[in-house]
């Protein structure tokens, strides 16, 4: 009986209304504060409270220092840096076309501390490498497409092309295929060039090589007759006339090559690639991620990296996460669709 109208007196004063922890009108229970007091005491509330970042953000670029992914990198990261009070720490992890970067991300914390640069790679790995311990829709999540690169048709100019029309004629007046060069089988460079050939239907016989220099100077020499390069790489010798730019890859025409027109204008279904995004482990924060995606359209929004970005022939065009996971699944489907119409087989 005692214990029982303890219990009673015990309830009354928890719930009872005090007023002066307010210094207002509104009854606040005992009961309500020492709830409240418990969940500012819990680990998870408090850190989600917390201002972002408090500690180094780590980006793993899945390239080789000097690329285009680690360069855009390096040109953001001392203003999101300044920003944020905290810096944002360049971790170069190239190896197995990003692969190697992408797996270490899709295991990492997903806090926001740790983020993924890199570029269609991730798209085609999806379509192309089965072995991949990951998968870029379910283990990853979207931060931000930066924009993309710019990617020319060229061709040799033995052939005596100058248009895409012309090119398309040729090839189907010949009883010999052309050839065309890419940085390998499954690489971003022989897939853009599969994309304009199944759109501009012809036939040709794929070669690839080490690197795009090596396939490029095969072109000038006319020993193989087209590819798909990246127009830093391939711009000297178009200025020089020793290849010949049919077509660049993009939605609009780039001003570092006013003349040549963009893929909308000669070939339906030949369309942009070349993108380069940041993404996030599975799990992170839509706020964090939002928060980043801001900052950095701010960065890319300065015109000396915008100047810089245009000169190398990028593009930029930077998105909301929203956005950039609807375009990483537009990339995904439309790799999927070339590996089957060309009869590729992953690896």
């Amino acid at each position: 009986m005692a214990s029982l109208q303890r219990n009673s007196q015990l309830s009354l004063l928890l719930h009872r209304p005090v007023r002066f922890l307010l210094g207002g009108n509104q009854p606040l229970c005992v009961f309500t504060l020492l709830v409240a007091a418990a969940l500012l005491a819990m680990p998870g509330f408090a850190r989600a409270q917390q201002k972002f970042p408090t500690k180094p953000v780590r980006l793993v670029v899945a390239f080789t220092p000097g690329g285009t992914t680690d360069i855009l990198a390096r040109m953001v990261a001392p203003g999101m840096s300044e920003t944020f009070g905290q810096p944002i720490v360049i971790e170069s992890r190239p190896g197995a076309g990003g692969i190697l970067a992408a797996t270490i991300v899709a295991k990492a914390t997903p806090d926001g501390y740790t983020m993924l640069a890199t570029s269609a790679a991730l798209a085609i790995s999806a379509v192309m490498n089965s072995n991949a311990q990951y998968d870029p829709l379910r283990d990853f999540t979207p931060v931000a497409e930066l924009g993309y690169s710019t990617t020319v048709l060229v061709v040799t100019p033995t052939l005596g092309v100058r248009t895409v029309k012309e090119l398309a004629a040729f090839a189907n007046s010949k009883p010999v295929r052309l050839l065309f060069g890419s940085v390998g089988a499954g690489s971003s460079t022989h897939l853009s060039a599969e994309r304009f050939r199944l759109a501009a239907g012809f036939k040709a016989q794929h070669v690839g090589f080490k690197g795009q220099s090596e396939f490029l100077i095969e072109i000038i020499a006319g020993r193989i007759h087209f590819g798909s390069s990246g127009l830093m790489v391939s711009l000297p010798f178009i200025k020089d006339g020793k290849l010949v730019a049919l077509a660049v890859a993009t939605p609009q025409r780039s001003p570092v090559l006013p003349d040549v027109p963009a893929a909308p204008e000669v070939l339906p279904g030949w369309g942009r690639d070349g993108s380069q995004a940041w993404l996030a482990p599975a799990g992170t924060p839509r706020a964090v991620r939002q928060q980043i995606s801001k900052e950095l359209a701010r960065q890319l929004s300065s015109p000396e990296i915008k100047e810089r970005l245009q000169n190398m022939g990028f593009n930029v065009a930077p998105t909301t996460p929203e956005e950039h996971e609807k375009n990483l699944r537009a990339d995904i489907e439309v790799f999927s669709r070339i590996v089957v119409e060309v009869g590729l087989k992953p690896k």
